[in-house]
């Protein structure tokens, strides 16, 4: 069998991860105990299936580091919602069994659909990783590799083979190798302690990047590296900082005593975009991070906020009160007149593109209640999500599939929680946090 060593780490390049997925895909061939790898056994699930793929994930063959990949996995597919992991005491062969052949009756019997093999090896601080998907109808493998990656960056790679699996029997990307920036809020409701924090999409890995000294707020990922922008209350006053995640390096954009919302980059990373008060006007103004130069993206008297870009960037959504009440509008991302877009009941606001460019999440607010939704880019095809009390602050994972957001309870002991959603509406969930936790925000697929 041929093998391949691979880094993988949080400080590693790109190409790394995208070696990493590349050999998922390439190695079928070579690891094929039947034959090559068959993309036409992918199993696509349509929008608004609820059906979701019964999937066998026996612990890898290789002790009790097999027995935790083989945990992330599952819990990465179940978290879904698009794939059921059969009951391990359903399983029919042992995990070094099934480094042979499956037993393909037996597997469909115990009532899988698809089933997911794979050993680990120790070589002294690093271990070589093994992995195989079998679709059980047809009893063809779909894809399969092997690398080798340092022991304690095994968590990562469960993540990027539940990516390849999710890949290869949805044909979406995958998202599970991907970590949530939030605010993480502790104490009295009249007397928060807002802090930094950042954790794994399963909640795995938390840690704090602020003291909670300084009132934070709004972190914002960009869409090209591990870098966030957000603000903070120094002397009172908000200024924008950004933040590379994996160097620690952080530098101030600058002072915006006018600020009404958070910054957000641009898709190639090199502007960001925010409101400002500025002579009695609230207006959108683009930054050129690499000259540090401002551009003024509206005018007029209304309260224009909001902005988030198109992923091709050409284009810039914002929500403003230039029609009387709070709605959603388009304009190009070099400024100039916006087109009105949201035209249902109630107000729109925190509008965010999605990366994929099909679909625009949004807050909604409506007798008193607050929603999370999706419209298309021209205003069709509105769909709530979720509704609550208080439902705030839509981000999207980066394969355009599932939205994060926060929900906030009533009450003066009232919680505020981050919950996960398929774009569908259906699988909502609860992100685990150790403490309260608020605007989140999602990163793209880790480097």
């Amino acid at each position: 069998m041929t093998r391949y060593f691979l880094r993988v780490s949080r400080e590693g390049s790109r190409a790394a991860r995208a070696l990493a997925l590349g050999l998922a895909l390439s190695l079928g061939g070579v690891l094929a105990l039947t034959g090559p790898v068959l993309a036409q056994n992918a199993l696509v699930i349509p929008d608004g299936s609820r059906q979701a793929i019964p999937i066998a994930i026996p612990n890898f063959a290789g002790g009790d580091l097999g027995r935790q990949i083989a945990e992330v996995i599952s819990a990465d597919l179940e978290r879904s919602g698009l794939f059921k992991p059969i009951p391990a005491g359903t399983f029919p062969q042992s995990p070094d069994q099934l480094q042979a052949q499956p037993a393909f009756p037996s597997w469909r019997g115990a009532g899988a659909d698809a089933l997911v093999a794979g050993k680990v090896v120790p070589q002294g601080g690093k271990t070589a990783f093994e992995f195989r998907l079998w679709e059980l109808n047809s009893e063809q493998q779909m894809t399969g590799t092997a690398f080798t990656a340092d022991t304690a960056n095994w968590r990562r790679v469960a993540h990027i083979i539940a990516d390849t699996i999710y890949s290869k029997m949805t044909g979406d990307d995958g998202y599970f190798d991907t970590r949530i920036v939030y605010v993480s809020e502790s104490g009295p409701k009249n007397r928060r302690v807002k802090r930094l924090a950042i954790m794994d999409q399963d909640g795995a890995n938390h840690r704090f990047l602020t003291s909670g000294k300084d009132l934070v707020l709004t972190p914002r990922f960009s869409p090209r590296d591990q870098t966030i922008t957000y603000m903070s209350y120094f002397n009172d006053k908000p200024r924008v900082y950004l933040f590379n995640i994996d160097t620690g390096q952080q530098e101030v954009l600058g002072d915006f005593p006018g600020m009404t919302f958070a910054p957000r980059f641009s898709p190639d990373g090199n502007r960001v975009v925010m409101s400002m008060a500025r002579d009695g006007n609230t207006d959108i103004y683009a930054i050129d991070l690499r000259t540090r130069k401002f551009n003024r993206l509206t005018s007029g008297p209304a309260i224009d906020t909001s902005p988030s870009f198109s992923p091709d960037g050409s284009q810039i959504v914002y929500n403003s009160d230039q029609g009387g009440s709070q709605q959603l509008y388009i304009m190009s991302a070099g400024g100039g007149g916006g087109k009105r877009i949201s035209f249902g009941d109630g107000r729109y606001a925190t509008p965010v593109w999605s990366p994929r460019g099909d679909y625009i999440a949004f807050t909604k607010m409506k007798g008193g209640r607050f929603s999370i939704g999706v419209m298309k880019p021209d205003g069709s095809g509105e769909r709530i999500l979720t509704e609550s009390f208080l439902d705030e602050a839509p981000t999207w994972a980066p394969n355009g599939r599932v939205i994060a957001f926060f929900r906030q309870s009533p009450g003066a002991s009232g919680s505020v929680k981050l919950y996960s959603v398929d774009v569908t509406g259906f699988n909502e969930r609860l992100m685990p946090t150790p403490l309260d936790g608020s605007d989140p925000a999602w990163s793209p697929l880790n480097p």
